[in-house]
């Protein structure tokens, strides 16, 4: 699998970074999970506008799933001639109707599901393409999925948003690279069921036995140098950062 980060900053856009949109590649398949504030624009540097196979939405808040309100234009509109054909969307109970009323004023209530194909997301296993896909709600105000994506032997896990969780170490249980968010600094925020903060993550990864952990999700105001030392602190493991158009081999 190739992972590529097209957006990785927490809450809203930095200067550098999109909001969370991450593109897992295998097989000549394209999967996203999730797309953020300004990943749209972001995603074209690495694929074509309508090169995507599937959508996962880890959950509804804006800079997890705003973009999807742009991409309904691309593909409902497309300049050439012809709707495209709908594409398969993950994502939580209600999506359809989230993305709908974030629009406003699509042509019709039903005019999303005619570019996307909505599917509604709970804790199992399932095919999307080339990959076996596993996914478990985790601990955030609204509802909210980590994934775990497999392929080949080898496995990406995705925490989404959420705080601390057993939920979490066991999906990413030996998992090979751990994409996980780290939005709080330890010893200032403490919001239980909201967000990690660095030292949270390195101990998550450390108790799932993952074998590499880039951290995600950490918004404009916080000093991600801070919460990399505190990953350090508690996994052992090669830990760094995650970057706008940093690639993975998995």
């Amino acid at each position: 699998m190739k992972l590529t980060v097209v957006g990785c900053s927490g809450s809203f856009p930095s200067a550098e970074s999109a909001c969370s949109s991450y593109l897992v590649e295998a097989d000549g398949f394209r999967l996203l999970l999730d797309m953020g504030n300004g990943a749209l624009g972001e995603l074209q540097r690495h694929c074509g506008l309508y090169d995507l196979d599937a959508i996962f939405l880890s959950h509804l808040h804006a800079d997890h799933c705003i973009d999807m309100c742009a991409y309904f234009v691309a593909r409902y509109y497309r300049h050439d001639g012809g709707r495209c054909a709908p594409l398969p969307v993950y994502g939580p109970e209600g999506t359809e109707h989230r993305l709908t009323t974030a629009y406003a004023d699509t042509p019709t209530a039903s005019s999303m599901s005619e570019v996307f194909d909505f599917h509604t997301v709970k804790p199992s296993t399932f095919e999307v393409g080339p990959f076996t896909v596993h996914t478990e709600r985790v601990a955030h105000p609204v509802e909210a999925y980590g994934i775990r994506v497999e392929h080949g032997g080898r496995s990406l896990t995705y925490s989404g948003d959420t705080g601390a969780t057993e939920v979490l170490d066991e999906l990413a249980r030996d998992t090979d690279l751990f994409l996980c968010e780290a939005a709080f600094t330890h010893g200032k925020e403490n919001i239980p069921g909201l967000h990690l903060n660095g030292l949270e993550a390195g101990e998550s990864a450390t108790r799932a036995g993952a074998r590499r952990l880039v951290l995600t999700h950490i918004p404009p105001w916080t000093n991600a140098a801070t919460n990399l030392r505190d990953a350090r602190s508690a996994y052992r493991g090669p830990v760094e950062l995650a970057a706008p158009g940093a690639t993975y081999e998995i």
